[in-house]
């Protein structure tokens, strides 16, 4: 007889029908009525115009209101500016604000730990994209927002998740309806701008929890598993700088270079233009780039470490990277230094003209090292 216990496999977490429901009808709705109505009866550069604007104002209401003003609060906005992201963000049909952001700030703090991050990528693509929405993993987490008490005392931020539902509702329904009426196509107005505009604002958001966590360069950290993509940031209104997020997440910016697509950050430069926000957190420069040297230095060490006599190719290696961190520790020193007198309005014109000849001097030689570094990186990575 055999007495050995019987263990069952654990039980999985309860389903989520309601998101089971909505996700699945929304995208055949959208992937199969649209293409139909396109067919039978077409759409109008109006109606083409109002889904590309529906879905901005949901997109912009999640990256500027939700991501980058609530959960990491990179910046302040003016009550009306807050009071418009919660209304895209109802539109969005993201959750509340409160909940969206406390989830984000888990992820945050335990990313990639499957036990903990509400959508680790470790768990894979479904799972991260999706899948953590369909079962109950966290049912704690929909009453607990201990981690978001800054964001309880916002007064909008708890009207918009005290009436979420019925902000949803008005929005998803009455914004199509209301623009199909006035078109006169109010069903093709439902399919656009209702269903369609929304499936393609879910995915592109959720791709930022999975694709930017598998396709692209990690050029700042491989800590996590985030990943820069221009493709994506393309597709997501700048967010597909994940990587630079993910070690400077209380930057506003995602797209740090003037070239880099990041319609976010203009968005919240525009609005502190305007007077509609305000104290817009920027990551200083010498971290930025000595994280990016760091990571230089990382994987030409990891590659030289397996070819025969590297000792001496990774001491002069060791020694170019010593060498441009103290180039540049220098350089961004002085630097602070005339940005502060220059707002303070201190300087002689004889300081004004040896520490601009200094910091010229420094500048060059800084810039210098950055080349004989980058030289020396692709070498040895060849």
């Amino acid at each position: 007889m055999d007495t050995k216990a019987s263990t069952s496999p654990p039980q999985k977490p309860r389903l989520i029908w309601l998101n089971i429901s909505v996700f699945t009808l929304t995208f055949l709705i959208a992937a199969i009525g649209t293409p139909l109505w396109a067919w039978h009866h077409g759409f109008d550069w109006m109606q083409i115009t109002a889904l590309i604007v529906a879905f901005s104002f949901c997109g912009l209401s999640i990256t500027a209101g939700y991501h980058r003003l609530w959960a990491h609060k990179t910046y302040q906005a003016h009550p009306a500016l807050r009071f418009i992201f919660a209304i895209g963000g109802a539109f969005a049909l993201q959750n509340s604000a409160l909940h969206w952001s406390s989830d984000h700030r888990i992820h945050h703090r335990h990313v990639d730990d499957n036990d903990v991050d509400p959508y680790s990528a470790k768990r894979g693509f479904w799972f991260s994209h999706l899948g953590w929405m369909l079962r109950e993993y966290h049912p704690n987490r929909y009453g607990d927002y201990s981690n978001c008490r800054d964001l309880q005392k916002d007064k909008i931020v708890m009207w918009q998740h005290k009436h979420y539902l019925a902000l949803t509702l008005a929005t998803n329904f009455g914004f199509p309806i209301a623009f199909g009426l006035l078109h006169g196509d109010l069903w093709g107005a439902i399919l656009l701008v209702g269903f369609t505009r929304l499936v393609l604002s879910h995915h592109t958001t959720f791709f930022i929890n999975s694709l930017a966590h598998v396709w692209g360069s990690q050029p700042y950290t491989d800590k996590n598993t985030a990943r820069d993509n221009g493709v994506l940031a393309l597709m997501t209104f700048g967010e597909g700088y994940h990587n630079f997020h993910h070690i400077f997440e209380n930057d506003y910016r995602n797209g740090i270079r003037w070239w880099q697509f990041d319609p976010t950050k203009w968005l919240i430069k525009t609005a502190s233009w305007l007077g509609l926000a305000e104290k817009l957190r920027v990551t200083p420069e010498e971290k930025i780039e000595k994280a990016r040297a760091t990571m230089q230095l990382q994987r030409v060490t990891q590659q030289l470490s397996d070819k025969p006599h590297a000792s001496h190719r990774l001491q002069i290696l060791q020694q170019e990277y010593d060498a441009l961190v103290a180039k540049m520790a220098d350089y961004y020193t002085l630097k602070k230094q005339l940005l502060a007198l220059e707002r303070d309005k201190l300087r002689e014109k004889v300081e004004n003209a040896e520490l601009t000849q200094q910091y010229k001097d420094l500048k060059v030689r800084f810039q210098q090292q950055k080349r004989s570094w980058q030289v020396l990186t692709a070498k040895y990575a060849s």
